[in-house]
């Protein structure tokens, strides 16, 4: 029988982190450089420029240490406005990445067998999701007149974006994950408002956080930035390690103090020995 002691989290984080536009995010994932993790990110957003700087300036010897594939469709102007140019592509090369990481002359294996030391970043979902909407709709089955159903589209999407979540998330999938999310207000049947991951519609996006056991929100009051770790009115959170995280954590370490409390240090997978016969 297996024992908690052996447990998959003592290896592995996934976390999933929902924050505000310009909440300081992305910029924030230098403490993990910091701190010796490879970064491999998956960018939908291409606004990493706050990353790459602060890299240079606080950990420039680790710069190499962070590998990025921008994952983007184009975009062209059009007779009804602004419009993918030629078919949707970021999905398909997106899922293709996910199962290799491998582009140009880059050819980095298998993300799920990255190991402990590296963190596969997903930035962010909610590009992701239109990038998973974008693809179902322009594979959808149309009428003469070019419409299509809509809920349909809705429907596909959503069923992508959550069973790509259930992989990365699961055991087999050996590499810590951050998933970065942008937040958004939804009204429940209560009467209450919460703020849930910004989704494919709105029915994705309570199930998002069941698939996480770390789950924070990054908060900009009063022109502070920093990491909250524990539930309140607005948003249901989750703390693996509530007796060695506080409840409230500075974004510049916030990051690299979670992952030292959930888990051990990143040690990288020594290299393979060819012995030479002479």
């Amino acid at each position: 029988m297996p024992s908690l002691a052996n447990h998959q989290s003592n290896q592995f984080t996934k976390l999933l982190l929902i924050g505000d536009a310009k909440s300081g995010k992305t910029g924030s994932l230098v403490s993990l450089v910091k701190a010796g993790y490879k970064l491999r990110i998956l960018d939908f957003d291409n606004l990493l420029d706050i990353l790459k700087f602060k890299v240079m300036e606080e950990c420039p010897d680790k710069l190499d240490n962070v590998e990025f594939v921008t994952v983007r469709d184009n975009y062209k102007a059009g007779a009804s406005g602004s419009q993918i140019d030629g078919k949707p592509r970021a999905w398909i090369t997106a899922i293709k990445l996910l199962d290799n990481w491998k582009y140009d002359d880059v050819d980095l294996g298998r993300p799920a067998d990255w190991g402990p030391d590296c963190i596969l970043i997903i930035d962010s979902l909610s590009r992701l999701c239109d990038a998973a909407y974008d693809f179902h709709e322009s594979i959808i089955p149309r009428g003469k007149s070019g419409d299509y159903d809509g809920r349909a589209v809705y429907g596909n999407a959503q069923d992508d974006v959550e069973k790509v979540l259930a992989m990365l998330t699961s055991r087999g999938f050996a590499t810590n994950l951050i998933v970065i999310a942008h937040g958004t207000y939804m009204d429940l049947p209560d009467g209450t408002t919460k703020i849930f991951p910004q989704g494919v519609g709105q029915k994705l996006s309570p199930k998002i956080p069941q698939y996480f056991p770390s789950y924070i929100r990054y908060k900009n009051k009063g022109g502070k930035r920093t990491i909250q770790t524990t539930s309140d009115a607005m948003i249901d959170l989750a703390n693996p390690r509530p007796d060695k995280v506080d409840k409230e954590l500075p974004i510049e370490t916030g990051l690299a103090t979670l992952f030292e409390a959930l888990r051990d240090a990143p040690v990288e997978k020594p290299k393979s020995v060819t012995l030479v016969r002479k």
